[in-house]
């Protein structure tokens, strides 16, 4: 049987199936880790028949309009989630958290509607209410003491995992979140579809190969082979990757468009940062991808002042990006702006307070940001073969593979190829 979710057809799993989305999973962590030897069950999993490519995130390579698209097979032209922030027609500034926002339907809250039992696990609070928007069981570990799952008799998440909660800017906060999937599970094992998305909070603070991102990847490890323990057919994605964006005495690499379109004398009536969310702690709000809000007289003169910086990389038109990113035309500002991996937008620099951040600045938002693992837990056959193993699938595909793509394991792919397939980064 099968159940259609924005044009794309999708089979009712027989078998449990979860989808882990890495916050800041960028695959050079997955990499670093498999090479020295830290993610032994992930790397039996790729002996075994598993496979190991890289896709591509949305544009720009945010939280929000990424998990969006990975839960609805679908592009922000289409979920009308651009962003985690945006300026609407009316002129004002939302955060991009209310399901109001969303125009489409998730695969998950298909299947539900087909009696197919679910279950949306998130880090992060912001997410909860848009991932389990159409019914969908959700919960996040950010509020875990206050959330249960009656749908299946689960009355106290921290009395299920059996400890409590940590506080959302803890390294382990995303390990929370699977166990309270593994543990729904086993207290209800008619469970179908999971979908566990997690905090970045770790690689917004250290690079790969540093001793808490060890800590965090191998602690991912052990978990990921409880869930392969349980039976779950698996798949691995990102919702973006993570660049350090800083200068070498570690201050923070930052053109600051509002500061220097009013020192060009050049009118606009506001810059959108689209990575702004509540966690400030993670990026001050600075990322790699702006909006400019400007007056068409304004536009050209606007666009070759920035265009001019060093490092920035795109300056499209709003009609040009609802095109090339594939973005709703309404959320979106008259300039769409990236920059290169190691540089930041920001609005003034009076309007970022960067007092708290972890440590130097590592953030995301741009094209350097955009490539991201596509992992399964079984080799990948059928129609979209040819175009996983030739790295051109998006992470808004993973559901795709998982449901309709992946059969038991025969002849192993070998760790060796799946992890070579990291280096096609253009880097």
């Amino acid at each position: 049987m099968t159940i259609t979710a924005n044009g794309r057809e999708y089979r009712l799993p027989v078998e449990p199936t979860v989808v882990f989305t890495v916050d800041g999973g960028d695959p050079e962590y997955f990499a670093d880790a498999l090479t020295r030897g830290i993610m032994p069950r992930l790397a039996g999993m790729l002996d075994e028949g598993g496979e190991y490519r890289i896709g591509a995130s949305e544009m720009p390579s945010l939280t929000n309009p990424n998990n969006l698209s990975i839960v609805t097979g679908a592009p922000p032209a289409l979920h009308g989630v651009p962003g985690n922030y945006c300026r609407l027609e009316d002129g004002s500034l939302q955060l991009l958290n209310d399901p109001k926002f969303l125009r489409c339907p998730s695969i998950h809250a298909v299947l539900e509607q087909a009696g197919v039992p679910t279950l949306m696990v998130t880090t992060k609070e912001k997410l909860r209410r848009l991932l389990g928007n159409g019914g969908v069981p959700s919960v996040s570990v950010e509020l875990a003491a206050e959330h249960g799952l009656p749908e299946y008799g689960i009355g106290d998440l921290q009395d299920l995992v059996g400890r409590p909660a940590p506080g959302i800017y803890d390294w382990d906060a995303s390990h929370y979140a699977m166990r309270i999937g593994i543990a729904a599970f086993r207290a209800c094992p008619r469970l179908r579809l999971l979908y566990i998305s997690l905090t970045d909070r770790v690689q917004h603070a250290v690079a790969p190969g540093e001793e808490l991102s060890d800590r965090f990847f191998t602690e991912f490890d052990t978990l990921l082979g409880e869930y392969l323990d349980a039976g779950f057919v698996v798949g691995i994605t990102a919702d973006h990757g993570m660049n350090a964006k800083h200068k070498p005495d570690g201050s923070p690499n930052v053109h600051y468009l509002l500061d220097i379109l009013d020192a060009a004398s050049v009118p606009v009536h506001e810059v959108v940062l689209p990575i702004t969310d509540p966690y400030v702690k993670h990026h001050g709000a600075l990322g790699s991808f702006a909006w400019i809000h400007v007056d068409d007289e304004h536009r050209d003169t606007a666009r070759a002042v920035i265009a001019a910086l060093p490092g920035i990389e795109e300056v499209w038109t709003r009609a040009d990006a609802i095109t090339v990113y594939e973005h709703p035309a309404d959320r979106i500002g008259d300039l769409a702006v990236t920059a290169a991996a190691d540089i930041a937008l920001g609005r003034r620099a009076a309007d970022h307070d960067l007092s708290g951040l972890h440590g130097a600045l590592r953030s995301h938002g741009g094209r350097h940001e955009q490539p991201v693992p596509l992992i399964t837990s079984r080799p990948v056959h059928g129609p979209l073969a040819d175009r996983y193993h030739a790295n051109v699938l998006r992470s808004r595909d993973i559901h795709d593979l998982v449901l309709n793509h992946v059969g038991a394991a025969s002849e192993p792919i070998g760790r060796a190829e799946s992890v070579a397939a990291t280096g096609n980064r253009g880097r």
